[in-house]
């Protein structure tokens, strides 16, 4: 089903999960209120839901679930990074379903940063998954960190350069340090060097440190960002690889672009060959978000949802 560019949803129901570790986690739900429940993840970290993501599913049918992850959209406090980690991330979803009373299957929607945490939570709980839709694939590993301040270097090699030569070899740990300072020069700093990459990958003609001020949004979401970044995500180097044989049999739909520098396609392909059941549809287009994309996800799915 294609929904007109015009249509946003209205959520049918909203809140908060009940406060834990000084968090409120804001949810809404569309569609359905009987059908399946699609839980959708969204990307980042540092990002948010929007009530258009629900239109790549057919409504009438399903059940569209979004949470914002802590500190993120909605929630509150905005940009809190204490009890901000990805294993609190999905204990957020086991709190969700409890408070919706949702027992049985649900089908998992992430993107990017989103795909890793759909991947983490059907890992976790096997047997709660229908399918997984997936798109722009973020696996957080060691070969992600290796890309962005080795691979990509030569395809931008003046950000990278200027980047570590601006933070002395420390990139990720240096920025972050930056933008968790109360100085508003460092934020920018951060902002417009580690802070502005994925702008740059996302890019044939980037434009770099364009940041002259942040409002209280971008400085949380530039805040969490790398708060994860340099936690290694709270992940181990190939978790989601160490453990894909757990959900081997889930089938699963992946939606990702042939020139996506940001999560580059190997990710996406190295889950689909780990799958038994899954379907992969390669973009042919450039950038981590597209409009061919975003088409191309939206038939994918809902062909998966027959």
């Amino acid at each position: 089903m294609f929904w007109q560019d015009w249509f946003i949803p209205k959520p049918f129901n909203s809140g908060f999960l009940p406060e834990k570790d000084g968090h409120l986690v804001y949810f809404a739900e569309f569609g359905n209120k009987k059908g399946m429940p699609v839980i959708f993840f969204h990307g980042g970290p540092g990002g948010s839901c929007k009530a258009k993501y629900a239109k790549t599913i057919n409504l009438r049918k399903y059940r569209a679930i979004m949470i914002d992850q802590r500190g993120c959209g909605q929630s509150q406090p905005l940009g809190k990074l204490e009890h901000n980690t990805t294993q609190d991330l999905l204990d957020d979803v086991d709190r969700l379903l409890e408070h919706l009373n949702i027992q049985g299957k649900v089908i998992l929607r992430g993107a990017s940063w989103g795909s890793t945490l759909a991947l983490l939570w059907a890992e976790k709980h096997p047997q709660r998954v229908e399918k997984l839709l997936l798109s722009q694939v973020f696996l957080a590993n060691q070969d992600f960190h290796q890309w962005e301040f080795g691979g990509s270097g030569y395809l931008y090699p003046e950000f990278v350069s200027y980047m570590q030569e601006e933070s002395a070899g420390k990139t990720i740990d240096y920025y972050n340090k930056l933008i968790q300072s109360d100085n508003l020069q460092d934020q920018l700093t951060a902002a417009n060097h580690y802070g502005w990459f994925e702008r740059v990958c996302g890019s044939m003609n980037p434009a770099f440190g364009t940041f002259t001020e942040l409002s209280e949004k971008e400085l949380a979401s530039q805040r969490i960002y790398m708060h994860y970044s340099a936690n290694n995500f709270f992940l181990s180097a190939n978790d989601i690889l160490d453990n894909i044989n757990k959900i081997k049999e889930i089938e699963a739909c992946i939606v990702h672009n042939r020139l996506d520098l940001i999560a580059p396609l190997k990710g996406a392909w190295d889950v689909h060959c780990s799958l038994k059941n899954s379907h992969l549809e390669i973009v042919p287009d450039f950038g981590h978000v597209s409009k061919l994309l975003n088409q191309t996800i939206t038939k994918e799915f809902n062909r998966a949802l027959k």
